[in-house]
Parts: structure tokens; C-alpha cells; sequence
């Protein structure tokens, strides 16, 4: 038996709550860089500025869960990709290691957000 096809306005609202849901998880790491240069949180600006990035982040989650991805995909998907983005910041601007076998296993969190993303109805 052959699936429904979607209409116009699911797949509009399917792709903006994917959309919604990358840039939330792109702001994890925002949030997550600003508070480590917030210093324990003594550095006012910073401290802010992690309040601001956390309270997008999880408010473009909420928008994106309230439409029509599942919870658990959701937060995978968020989690991964903050995740992702916070190892590239530490490698990027804090001199954190970045040898082969730390690699590797970032790219497994690649596949198994992709296997997440494409498995999810």
C-alpha cells in the first residue's frame, strides 16, 4: 500500500521546524563558548551573552518541537550538533587536542545524527 504524500503545507512546516532546530542546536555552542569566557561567570558581558544564546537556543527547540519533530529526534539532533559545534570551538579558539582518534569519534556523532535525522518520520 503507498504512502500518503505529504501536502505542501506539512513539508513547509516539516522543513521549518528542521530549520528551527539547527540553528537551536547551533546556538549551543554559542551559549557554551560565551560561558566559558564569562570566567565562572564573573565577566558580565559574557555571562549575558550566555543567557541570551541559551534562552534562543531553547526557545527555537520548544518552536521546532511544538511543530512536528519528535522529542526524542529533537534532542538528539540538538544535543549532537551543540555538541559537535562546542569540539570544534575548543579546537578552534582554545587550543583543545584534535588527534585522529578524537576525530573519529566525532564523526560518529555526524552519522548517528544523520541515522537520527533519517529514520525520523
Amino acid at each position: 500500500m503507498p504512502e500518503a504524500v505529504p501536502s505542501a503545507a506539512e513539508v513547509k512546516t516539516r522543513d521549518s521546524a528542521w530549520t528551527l532546530l539547527i540553528v537551536a542546536g547551533l546556538l549551543e555552542p554559542v551559549w557554551v563558548t560565551a560561558m566559558k569566557l564569562s570566567d565562572g561567570f564573573s565577566d558580565i558581558p559574557w555571562a549575558a551573552a550566555t543567557f541570551v544564546a541559551l534562552f534562543f537556543s531553547m526557545y527555537l527547540l520548544g518552536k521546532a518541537l511544538k511543530k512536528s519533530i519528535p522529542i526524542g529526534t529533537a534532542y538528539a539532533i540538538w544535543v549532537g550538533i551543540g555538541a559537535i559545534g562546542a569540539l570544534v570551538v575548543g579546537i578552534l579558539l582554545f587550543n583543545e587536542p584534535s588527534d585522529l582518534l578524537r576525530l573519529l569519534f566525532v564523526l560518529l556523532i555526524v552519522v548517528g545524527i544523520v541515522g537520527v535525522q533519517s529514520t525520523s518520520k
